[in-house]
């Protein structure tokens, strides 16, 4: 470097106050944290504020004029009293627990196909497995909401009178839609624990297979004591994280039936969403609580979770 650039670099710097160039990595984070405000922090905010509010879009208490009535925790003492709310709950928690258990089984047996010695074209395959990824969540369902009609010729339905069995009525009957919601949620969910499942299976080393195929050891002892205990961690956090998008489904309710037959299968999500949004007048202050205490069932979920599974240690820790 000549002589006139390290003078040019020297000014430079000298005219830099020295508080400036200990905090650049502060200015460098600035606008992501804007942003973070401006999208995230901010509406959390807004949101715990109408839930201590009697908010509804009639004057003088509209949701944007400022001026909502303050109830304190009525909205949250209601709720709580209210047995819809409770059956929701119960509904989120049973949706949650099926639809990760389905999701966990069959990602894990496509994805066990697709890393088996003998099957041939397994890039191809994979490209194939995770085409619903690419796939927008509202088209799936809707296409899927189809599949289960009520209509005596609807896919579903079809199938069942080439069985020689009764049509089924999806929408209408409970557990049928709720298993309809199931089948939808594996349907989108799948492709991420297969590709979970599939970059952990590639990690597992060849020699512990070999070893217990000396000590005589069948393909179901293999992946009990060789493959399930190497890939326990990355499904476990594949599990975690759709397990919390579970929590949060509200489009498969929503364009399915509504949470119907009448709101016996609406998840917490979709049941907030009525309260602001399904009648009249709508009760935002309410839907605003019931959407603070399902962020707060999720948050200690998520937490409870990574802790007890110890998720957030040293990858070589078991």
């Amino acid at each position: 470097m000549s002589t006139a650039n390290r003078l040019a670099q020297r000014a430079r710097e000298s005219s830099v106050t020295p508080w400036v160039r200990d905090n650049v990595g502060l200015f460098l984070v600035l606008p992501g944290l804007f942003l973070f405000s401006a999208f995230m922090f901010y509406p959390v905010l807004y949101l715990l504020y109408l839930s201590f509010t009697k908010a509804t879009n009639a004057p003088p208490a509209s949701i944007h004029s400022g001026n909502e009535q303050f109830i304190g925790l009525e909205n949250y003492v209601s709720i709580l009293a209210d047995p819809s709310f409770w059956n929701s709950m119960g509904v989120t928690w049973l949706f949650v627990a099926t639809s990760v258990v389905l999701k966990l089984a069959f990602g894990i047996v496509i994805a066990l196909v697709l890393t088996g010695e003998r099957v041939r074209g397994q890039r191809f395959l994979r490209s194939l497995v995770i085409l619903p990824m690419g796939l927008p969540a509202v088209f799936s369902i809707t296409v899927w909401s189809k599949i289960f009609d009520n209509a005596r010729y609807s896919l579903s339905n079809k199938l069942l009178l080439e069985l020689g069995l009764e049509k089924a009525n999806w929408m209408t009957e409970r557990w049928l839609a709720f298993f309809t919601y199931n089948v939808t949620e594996v349907w989108l969910a799948y492709p991420f624990i297969v590709i979970i499942t599939v970059s952990a299976l590639q990690d597992v080393p060849e020699e512990l297979h070999d070893a217990a195929k000396v000590d005589g050891a069948g393909y179901v002892h293999r992946f009990r004591h060789v493959t399930l205990p190497a890939i326990r961690r990355p499904v476990m956090f594949g599990g975690i994280l759709t397990s919390a998008a579970s929590f949060q489904q509200f489009l498969i309710p929503f364009i399915f039936n509504d949470g119907g037959p009448g709101s016996a299968n609406s998840l917490l999500i979709h049941y907030g969403y009525t309260e602001a949004f399904g009648q009249t007048p709508p009760a935002y202050g309410r839907a605003a609580s019931i959407m603070m205490l399902t962020l707060l069932f999720i948050g200690a979920f998520m937490w409870l979770n990574v802790k007890k599974g110890k998720l957030a240690e040293g990858v070589d820790e078991r």
